[in-house]
């Protein structure tokens, strides 16, 4: 089962990695609704990919996800996937990091998506996909990320269990462990100072590795960290 014409919703369509997943998946044939923060930046990428239904929600805030999931899939008639691409970072010791922004750190990265993810199952009918941009650390818990892997690990084990419930109902579920992008993505982190990265991988480039493991209904996509590549499995 290919992409052309399937409903797919995604969130974070406007940040970096977000638009390139649009972009891709809108060039493989799906019908996109763009989830997102800012209704002018996603009317834009929408006009951009030839029209596509917007909707807003607040992620600190998990009971604007469902009705913004509830009005796009009655946009486009029904959903046949659903891909999570947004997300925040934050950086410094653990003993000193401030308990709010732990709390959006979970919030953002694992309680919306979830939130998200389980409005939009309700409206597959039939054999589809869902899939979530998590990262390395979800894997590989790193100091001075505590927080941040944390959230993105709870995220990595809710995709886990729930792909075994939807396992009867025909639903792949990828769970996209990405390692440091060539995007801004750190410099806008709720707090701290990112540490030395290496250097980013195109986010163009991975973007077109993420839709071919959503497509051929991957369970992860992985960071080899030894042939430093992305290894779908």
């Amino acid at each position: 089962m290919g992409l052309d014409e399937q409903r797919i919703l995604i969130t974070g369509a406007t940040g970096a990695l977000g638009t390139q997943l649009a972009r891709e998946l809108s060039a493989r044939g799906a019908e996109l609704a763009l989830l997102g923060r800012d209704r002018g930046r996603l009317e834009e990428l929408a006009d951009e990919l030839g029209g596509a239904p917007v909707a807003c929600f607040e992620a600190t805030r998990v009971g604007s996800c469902r009705p913004a999931v509830d009005a796009l899939a009655a946009a486009l008639g029904g959903l046949d996937g659903c891909m999570i691409a947004h997300g925040v970072a934050a950086f410094g010791d653990a003993r000193e990091l401030d308990d709010e922004i732990a709390e959006q750190l979970m919030a953002v990265n694992a309680t919306s998506a979830i939130a998200v993810l389980r409005a939009a199952a309700a409206h597959i009918d039939g054999p589809g996909r869902l899939g979530a941009v998590t990262a390395v650390v979800a894997e590989y818990p790193t100091a001075g990320l505590a927080a941040y892997s944390a959230s993105k690990a709870a995220l990595s084990a809710y995709l886990t269990a729930v792909r075994r419930e939807l396992r009867r109902d025909h639903i792949s579920v990828l769970d996209a462990r990405l390692p440091h992008l060539d995007t801004r993505f750190a410099d806008h982190a709720l707090a701290g100072t990112p540490p030395k990265l290496p250097e980013g991988l195109s986010a163009a480039e991975v973007a077109v590795t993420v839709v071919d493991a959503y497509e051929s209904g991957a369970k992860e996509l992985r960071w080899d960290l030894r042939a430093r590549e992305l290894a779908a499995a």
